[in-house]
């Protein structure tokens, strides 16, 4: 696929910028902006899908990422956080603020605002999810109108091509703002760039060449920078401007595994091994905030079992999924080399050339696979040799997460609801304790980067720079966020399962379609097919 470029400078991108006439623009002609954007993605959704779906499988060689997960990689981010911008500029026309769900003190100088779900449709679609900010301090709520004008450039990321950076740079930083894709999706950059023509004509967005990264950064004049990609070109970037950095560079994210106070259930051990498969595999394992490291107890007398379960939802429970992003076989290549008890696992019976599945079990806790991220198809499993219950089991994982997994952007928790009930206390304590920008109870972390009232960023404060620093997103304003916590489950209807093709195809498309058109029908149709397809068998 050839690539076009815009061959504008980041100079000139900066030069066609009018922060002053954004910032002095109402909230109502705002407002008719952004129901205008979401318009123009609905016209170009498909557009976008092709070009992601093309990028990738190109890159492998093979017809592996679908059209409707070409939706879901570029409409249903981007979609949702313009809805979301809606509903909050429809408050401040009115001249107010949004409410939040609630507010609780967890302890002094720390609270937990519940943001999600508020929306009439969002309580439907969330299902049993709750999610809260973290605040340090006594809640403080800011109006984006209000805050200072400036200049945001934004360095796109490579996995996906949907950078909700600038609605969020936009519509709640008060910035104009400079967009640079990755080289990757210089194509797709270019349909976002008709997407957001309104605003590009307006001043408030300019687009400048994927080659002009260290240009852009080095810019004089801009209040902040947002990146997202690897650690070490951040650093590069902090070393060469003094500009204000937030980034997100992924890391080796947790998934922590509670010993339950009584054994679960067959059903409950393979839909936890479906939904870690799931979510591990989500597209080609190039996801910042999928659980890499798998935490267990040693002594916990289901773990076999677990782990069994495992290996197979990755094997023949969940559809082959292709790796496409470069560099990934040398990277893979290293986890093998240092682990010869790694298991490559074949989907599909290896029928396609790019969806081998590396499973390594018992790691060492201070070895290669706890101080890398893989950012591919790899996942580990570390038993830690604490007694199997709640109490023993997760000050240790929680300490372990801390002081020897690299980086701090998302943590997973699996805990079933009954010894959840039994150990409240201390299930408090470790999501209080995890030094991580989002904590996912039950559910995924890529859920908190999806979820639009959320925030989503490393949790960094007098560590060393690994998951980047700061944090993107917070539609409500609340100053001092020192992480996000999503909520659900232990069994739920709002967990994705890719364990059918067909299903996972209808689900992708009426997420986009709802995303692009929130309406009542739409919804139905998205809920109601969800129902429906529940029943299908596998069909690979």
């Amino acid at each position: 696929m050839e690539t076009i470029t815009t061959k504008i400078t980041a100079k000139e991108a900066y030069n066609r910028l009018q922060p002053e006439k954004w910032a002095a623009t109402p909230a109502a002609e705002r407002l008719q902006f952004l129901e205008e954007i979401r318009e123009n993605i609905k016209e170009y959704a498909d557009e976008l899908a092709a070009s992601d779906a093309a990028m990738k499988n190109e890159l492998m060689g093979e017809d592996l990422f679908s059209h409707a997960e070409g939706l879901t990689g570029t409409v249903v981010p981007i979609a949702n956080n313009i809805t979301a911008c809606i509903h909050l500029y429809e408050k401040l026309v009115q001249g107010q603020l949004p409410e939040p769900v609630s507010v609780s003190k967890v302890k002094d100088q720390l609270y937990d605002i519940q943001v999600y779900p508020k929306e009439t449709k969002d309580k439907i679609t969330a299902g049993a999810q709750k999610g809260y900010l973290r605040v340090k301090g006594e809640p403080i709520q800011l109006n984006p109108l209000e805050k200072p004008m400036g200049i945001i450039a934004i360095s796109g990321a490579g996995n996906y091509s949907s950078s909700i950076e600038m609605v969020k740079a936009l519509f709640l930083e008060n910035c104009a703002v400079i967009h640079k894709p990755h080289r990757l999706n210089a194509n797709t950059d270019m349909i976002w760039e008709k997407i957001f023509e309104p605003l590009v004509a307006y001043g408030a967005l300019s687009f400048c060449d994927a080659d002009q990264g260290r240009a852009m950064t080095t810019l004089e004049g801009l209040s902040k920078i947002y990146f997202t990609g690897g650690t070490e070109t951040a650093k590069a970037i902090m070393n060469a401007t003094d500009t204000p950095l937030i980034s997100e560079c992924g890391g080796n994210n947790p998934c922590i595994v509670v010993p339950g106070d009584r054994p679960w259930t067959q059903k409950e051990l393979e839909h936890q091994a479906l939904q870690i498969a799931s979510v591990a595999k989500m597209n080609g394992g190039a996801v910042c905030g999928r659980p890499q490291t798998i935490i267990t107890s040693k002594n916990w007398e289901q773990r076999n079992a677990f782990i069994e379960e495992l290996k197979k939802a990755l094997l023949v429970g969940t559809p082959a999924a292709g790796t496409y992003y470069p560099g990934s076989r040398d990277i893979v290549l290293r986890f093998v080399n240092h682990y010869p008890q790694a298991e490559v696992l074949q989907p599909e019976n290896g029928k396609f050339g790019n969806t081998d599945f590396l499973f390594i079990p018992e790691i060492e806790e201070q070895g290669f696979a706890v101080k890398n991220e893989a950012f591919s198809q790899v996942i580990s499993e570390l038993p830690l040799d604490t007694p199997a219950n709640a109490s023993d089991f997760l000050p240790k994982a929680v300490n372990f997460c801390n002081t020897q997994l690299s980086g701090t952007l998302g943590a997973m928790i699996l805990i079933d609801e009954d010894t959840k009930a039994a150990h409240l206390h201390e299930l408090e304590d470790a999501v209080t304790e995890l030094e991580y920008g989002g904590i996912a109870i039950n559910t995924i972390p890529p859920m908190i980067w999806l979820n639009p009232y959320l925030t989503w960023g490393g949790n960094e404060e007098e560590k060393a720079f690994v998951s980047g620093i700061g944090n993107f997103g917070n539609l409500h304003g609340y100053e001092n966020v020192e992480k996000s916590i999503l909520y659900d489950k232990f069994i739920s209807a709002g967990h994705m399962l890719y364990t059918n093709k067909k299903a996972y195809q209808h689900l992708m498309t009426n997420m986009a379609q709802y995303a692009v058109s929130p309406n009542w029908r739409n919804l139905t149709k998205l809920m109601g097919g969800t129902i429906i397809d529940s029943f299908r068998k596998k069909d690979f």
